[in-house]
């Protein structure tokens, strides 16, 4: 399947019965194919009329405990931050779909990966996290699709799934896990109580500065539990590796390749994957600190995720970069060339 499709129907066997989206190159297939599915299977499907009013009325649907979802592409997610920030502080789960494309502005449709920082540090205004997975491949994007929703409900917060044009465009094998009959209840849900439980009150607004810093600080000890608990990573040769090439999504498929030619050439590469963003993967490249050379970082921006890459290393190793911007996908030459460099006079 086309991974745009493929996800839209990860996400109805996931439990997904409710879709509000606005049509944007390349993801506009995942809102085509759930104006065609939804009518058939008893959900709901609404192209609303702006970015903005689709994220809100996920805000609503949300509110009231049922798996919602929107999907949408770069400055479509922009529009739609203000209605984030309302949906993490009212504690909901929900899935938010970003199939990347090159920017800033209108930019153009071929794939990037330069809203990192907006994934992991600006979703919208206030302090909040929200979860971030990076597929690698159409399979994963399906099944990342099913752990994002229960991690979504688990920690009452909302999930991104970061794709790209790349990945939302090719065509590749997938199998489905099996439909979810039925979703856990919540009982914190605004879905009627019939006389059988106190109103449940879903709010974001809070007037008394103690009461909104209590909160804030409770919400963040649960965003520890997420950083002690989902930490998401893959690891390619990784165990006696000099070089360790630190790549997600798209990017990571080339960098994979690069590692195999570096490893002709006899150079130790290896390629360690973000699979979450958010909570990045720290724990397993510091472990690899004592062993590594160095770390390039390869991402399709001009350096993004290079910041955590640093942050994680805590300047106990050399940290590079490489990248390709604008919706130029960086060759596997390019990334060994990379690498070659760093390597420098241990060659």
């Amino acid at each position: 399947m086309k991974g745009n499709e493929a996800m839209a129907e990860a996400a109805i066997r996931a439990g997904c019965r409710h879709f509000f989206g606005y049509p944007i190159t390349p993801q506009t297939e995942v809102a085509a194919y759930m104006s065609k599915k939804m009518p058939k299977i008893g959900g709901t499907y609404l192209q609303a009329e702006s970015e903005i009013a689709a994220i809100n009325m996920v805000l609503g649907a949300a509110s009231a405990g049922v798996r919602a979802m929107t999907s949408s592409s770069s400055p479509g997610i922009s529009l739609k931050t203000e209605g984030i920030s309302y949906i993490a502080g009212s504690d909901l789960p929900c899935l938010i779909v970003n199939v990347e494309r090159g920017g800033p502005g209108l930019g153009g449709i071929q794939p990037a990966q330069s809203d990192y920082w907006q994934a992991t540090r600006a979703l919208g205004h206030g302090d909040f996290h929200v979860l971030v997975f990076a597929p690698s491949n159409v399979q994963e994007v399906v099944d990342l699709v099913f752990l994002a929703y229960d991690l979504a409900e688990k920690y009452r917060m909302p999930s991104l799934l970061l794709s790209d044009g790349l990945l939302g465009q090719m065509m590749e094998p997938v199998s489905f896990p099996d439909p979810v009959e039925k979703t856990a209840e919540k009982p914190w849900a605004a879905c009627g109580h019939q006389n059988k439980r106190p109103h449940n009150i879903i709010n974001s607004l809070y007037l008394k500065a103690d009461q909104l810093e209590r909160t804030v600080v409770e919400r963040f000890a649960r965003y520890a539990q997420v950083e002690a608990n989902e930490q998401r990573c893959q690891q390619y040769l990784c165990d006696d590796a000099d070089y360790i090439i630190v790549a997600f999504g798209a990017t990571s498929r080339v960098s994979q390749s690069a590692v195999d030619t570096l490893r002709e050439q006899g150079i130790k590469a290896g390629l360690l994957r973000p699979v979450t963003l958010w909570p990045f993967p720290k724990d397993a490249i510091r472990a690899h600190i004592p062993h590594v050379k160095g770390f390039l970082s390869v991402e399709m921006s001009m350096g993004q995720m290079v910041d955590d890459v640093r942050l994680a290393v805590e300047g106990k190793a050399p940290v590079g970069f490489f990248g390709r911007t604008g919706g130029v996908i960086p060759k596997p030459s390019e990334v060994v060339e990379a690498v070659r460099k760093m390597a420098g006079g241990d060659r």
